[in-house]
């Protein structure tokens, strides 16, 4: 008899994603031959794409192929997290056809993710996981008796998972169904019941604050066309004005919907900086109060962050933005525009010299040489930042931050051409606060926070 597919994660491709931060569980049986034959295994194939759903009859997106013995039941059990967390990773840069100060991404012109103008596909955030189940024993292969060999006829294939670069937390429901498990994203993000199709990958309140230079993006997942276009309300002096942008391939997304990996999670720039590529937006960069931003299709709306305009610190405090990694393996963004302090630690090797010259005609004495001397200085930049005070919703969001394995500061808006290296926006930093206490209005009364961050690179200076 073939095999029999116990157990297998509750939801598939036609019905939700899987984080890869959860357990990916699936359960494999086939009673005749784990009680008549000797040196049973269970064989997993691990089909992993990043373009179409996997075709599990080729041997196409094999990533791996796997072994385990039946357990004391009879069943071969499987937990593929480790492997597939491998094969998603934050997106860093931009996709092919997204646009920068109006140049599209090519093989020459490359841009960080967080500066487009428009949307932007994903290119390592979203893969696509199958799965086919085979089974060994001693004697299998006909020809050769003795040796063990794959036995035909046995495999069963699983169905299709979305995986993407995401975890759950403790607090998340899982969802059951029978010996099947999942956690139901429709429950914890951005998604609504009548418009099931797509939903804003973040945790961050909706009330958002940004100054006119901060660059940014909010990310959404769906599986159709549902999502036609990006609205941006914008609330000015004036009154009310709309924008909408398109979801097309010409902005950076696409025009038809098709199951590609890259299709599954969609960027869009919707902070100031990214907008001011827009004429209408531009128009009243100076005059507005705040904006909204809604994914829009033909069935409604859902709504994204409502971005307040910010200020300068009227104590001309520096502002810094950081952006990180958050929960769903997308970027979450904030600016600490309150008194932040940098601090530079030097270590460095160090050498005797001899005083004077050794190797010339007469000995002569120079006053610059001779002791303790410092061989190189490397100098590392620490910034200690403080946020205004924020409401109680803010918690989840720097609760993120302080888990996050990817934190960026992330410079503004500036006049360079549109094909500079762009080495200047992102700069890589190590949260070095290792702890958060989440604050409430009622044991704290005034909620702020202050965090430390690292610079990643040091800075390398001469050698002598």
């Amino acid at each position: 008899m073939p095999n029999i597919l116990e157990q297998q994660p509750l939801y598939t491709s036609a019905t939700g994603q899987i984080p890869v931060g959860s357990d990916v569980i699936f359960a494999v049986s086939n009673i005749d031959i784990v009680a008549q034959q000797l040196r049973v295994k269970f064989i997993a194939e691990v089909h992993i794409s990043a373009g179409t759903p996997p075709n599990l009859s080729t041997s196409d997106n094999i990533v791996g192929t796997f072994k385990t013995t039946p357990n004391n039941k009879g069943v071969g059990i499987f937990n593929f997290s480790n492997i597939v967390e491998s094969y998603v990773k934050a997106d860093n840069m931009a996709a092919f056809k997204s646009e920068y100060k109006g140049t599209e991404t090519d093989a020459d012109n490359h841009h960080p993710i967080h500066l487009i103008d428009k949307f932007s596909l994903n290119n390592n955030a979203v893969r696509y996981l199958a799965i086919q189940f085979k089974i060994e024993y001693l004697g299998a292969n006909a020809s050769n008796p003795n040796v063990v060999a794959n036995a035909a006829g046995q495999a069963v294939n699983t169905s299709t998972f979305t995986l993407m670069n995401g975890y759950v937390k403790d607090t998340d429901i899982l969802t059951k169904q029978g010996d099947d498990f999942g956690y139901d994203l429709t429950r914890f993000i951005g998604q609504s019941t009548s418009y099931p199709n797509a939903s804003i990958l973040s945790n961050a309140p909706k009330k958002q604050y940004a100054a006119k230079e901060d660059y940014g993006t909010v990310a959404y997942l769906t599986d159709d066309n549902s999502v036609t276009s990006m609205e941006i309300d914008i609330y000015h002096t004036g009154g009310l004005s709309i924008v909408s942008i398109p979801r097309t391939e010409t902005n950076g997304a696409y025009n038809n919907w098709s199951a590609w990996a890259n299709k599954n999670l969609v960027y869009f720039g919707c902070y100031p900086a990214n907008l001011r590529q827009n004429a209408v937006f531009n128009s009243y960069l100076n005059t507005m109060t705040h904006y909204d931003v809604y994914l829009a299709s033909g069935s409604g709306y859902i709504t994204g962050p409502t971005i307040h305009i910010q200020c300068p610190d009227l104590k001309g405090y520096a502002p810094i933005r950081l952006c990180w990694l958050n929960q769903w393996g997308v970027w979450d963004y904030y600016t600490f525009n309150k008194k932040s302090v940098k601090s530079l630690s030097t270590k460095g090797s160090t050498y005797n010299q001899l005083a004077g010259t050794w190797n010339e005609a007469a000995y002569r004495v120079d006053s610059y040489k001779g002791g303790k001397k410092s061989f190189r200085v490397n100098a590392t930049e620490k910034i200690k930042i403080n946020t205004d005070f924020v409401n109680e919703d803010h918690n989840t969001m720097f609760e993120e931050l302080v888990n996050s394995p990817e934190v960026y500061i992330l410079d503004g808006f500036q006049t360079d051409a549109a094909n500079s290296a762009l080495n200047q926006y992102v700069t890589p930093v190590r949260l070095t606060t290792s702890s958060f206490t989440s604050k409430t209005v009622a044991n704290d009364k005034l909620i702020q926070y202050t965090f430390e961050v690292e610079k990643s690179k040091t800075l390398r200076t001469q050698s002598v």
